[in-house]
């Protein structure tokens, strides 16, 4: 476990005042000043949203036959997604809640980011069961609440599970981003220039008067809020498994599906994260915060997280051979040679073959070259669900009832939609919030700093 100073944090002659101006200028800067890219961005990202709403508006007139399901293949796009964007999410968790348990420093920078990149993402993964339900507005007959029809949920069901994993999950994870951004939203309340600016992060600070009180029952609850989250990761993708798991279908009845589905979540999620943090550290400036062994510690992690999700397929690929199981072993070799080969040799491709070149110190240390490296796997992890799902359940006993399944549209349209939504949630972050921990960065430094210094600045800080 490194230490405290084998972290660069900042570059020379940054003091606490400087990298405080830094970070809070970004949500401070006025409306009239904001940057031409972040217009274009966030543009594009609401052009996208409106596809999404009007795609949702569609499905509300006329059901879920404008999707491309059929039987078999009543899962399609919905929960394919729903799937990946729970993946995504998984991320932020891991690198606010378990980092923070082991004592991993090189989380400071990234960590706010992160865990906002987990909230977005839970939002769109909640959207697509509400919507695959066929009567969206009837979800609430999921929550076991009293009523005079006499109905509650099936609670053997992992179906109905995924409700209260994926609730608990976001409920805990927006306390534990909120509870994180109370000091940073008291510096940007007494930074503030407009009236109305320090009225709104005045309103959300809570008061915060950074006296040695809040600071002691805010570390308290804030590892203990750690030491809640850290199991979700575990359980809620497990859960999201076993809606698989518990099925006869070949190729999904598998125990090896709770810790596959996590290692993949994982995978995933620190792609994403990788994906939006390189251009966010190019086009803000944030070199000095955001450095390259916070770059390389992920694409580390990436990588190692990528072999525990080759192994998965290796054993996957293996138990439909050994199992000696004629419908197992037919899925199997569909998966080489079938309708939807091309698109399981691509995640191949996408999640095992190009991942290895992190193995290279250069390539690591590229931060384009890691850019597109994440982008493939958030790609190669899409057709991974897509697979599992639709592949599986196109041919499964009877050869009489197999059906080929192809998206339409509007299944299209809906992922673009949800990605477009992700894409302005996090411009609208950035915009409005810091997008790195202030207070965790500024307490890093001074830990960092020679014993005995007042207002000690990074160039105390000792890199390896």
């Amino acid at each position: 476990m490194e230490t405290l100073k084998e972290v660069p944090v900042l570059q020379p002659g940054y003091t606490y005042t400087s990298l405080t101006e830094q970070i809070s200028a970004i949500p401070l800067t006025p409306v009239k000043k904001t940057p031409r890219g972040w217009w274009l961005g966030f543009t594009l990202g609401f052009i996208v949203v409106m596809v999404l709403l009007y795609s949702i508006t569609v499905l509300f007139i006329y059901g879920v036959g404008i999707w491309g399901i059929n039987i078999p293949v009543g899962w399609g796009f919905a929960i394919i997604n729903f799937v990946w964007w729970i993946g995504i999410g998984h991320a932020g968790t891991l690198i606010s809640a378990i980092l923070l348990l082991f004592r991993q420093t090189w989380r400071t920078s990234i960590n706010r980011f992160a865990e906002a990149m987990t909230l977005f993402a839970v939002a769109n993964a909640g959207l697509f069961p509400i919507l695959h339900l066929g009567r969206p507005w009837l979800f609430f007959y999921l929550v076991p609440y009293p009523n005079t029809q006499g109905l509650w949920p099936q609670f053997r069901s992992p179906l109905d599970w995924d409700f209260f994993a994926i609730s608990t999950y976001a409920t805990v994870s927006f306390l534990f981003w909120f509870m994180g951004l109370v000091p940073d939203l008291a510096s940007l309340r007494d930074r503030a220039t407009n009236k109305a600016a320090r009225l709104f992060y005045g309103l959300l600070a809570l008061g915060w008067r950074g006296s040695a009180k809040h600071w002691q029952h805010y570390q308290s609850v804030y590892l203990l809020m750690a030491a809640l989250a850290t199991p979700l990761v575990i359980s809620v993708h497990s859960i999201v498994s076993v809606d698989f798991a518990y099925g006869v279908i070949p190729g999904w009845h598998s125990t090896i599906f709770p810790p596959y589905f996590v290692a993949g979540a994982i995978y995933s999620g620190f792609a994403m994260v990788l994906t939006l943090m390189i251009p966010l550290r190019k086009a803000y400036h944030l070199e000095n915060f955001i450095t390259m062994r916070h770059i390389e510690n992920m694409a580390k992690v990436m990588l190692a997280v990528g072999l525990i999700v080759a192994y998965g397929y290796i054993i996957e690929n293996f138990s439909g051979w050994y199992s000696g199981d004629t419908y197992e072993r037919f899925n199997t070799v569909d998966r080489y040679i079938g309708a939807y080969a091309p698109l399981y040799w691509g995640l191949i491709v996408c999640n095992v073959i190009v991942p290895q070149l992190i193995w290279f110190k250069k390539i690591r240390t590229n931060p384009l070259i890691l850019f597109f490296i994440a982008i493939l796997v958030n790609i190669g992890m899409w057709l991974e669900r897509f697979i599992i799902i639709v592949q599986s359940l196109s041919k499964d006993f009877l050869p009489s009832s197999w059906h080929l399944y192809a998206p339409t549209i509007w299944d299209i349209a809906t992922l673009a939609g949800t990605i477009g939504l992700f894409l302005t949630l996090i411009f609208l972050f950035i915009r409005v919030m810091p997008a790195i921990s202030i207070f965790e960065v500024r307490e890093l430094v001074h830990h960092s700093a020679k014993p005995g210094a007042e207002n000690s600045t990074a160039s105390d800080v000792t890199a390896h």
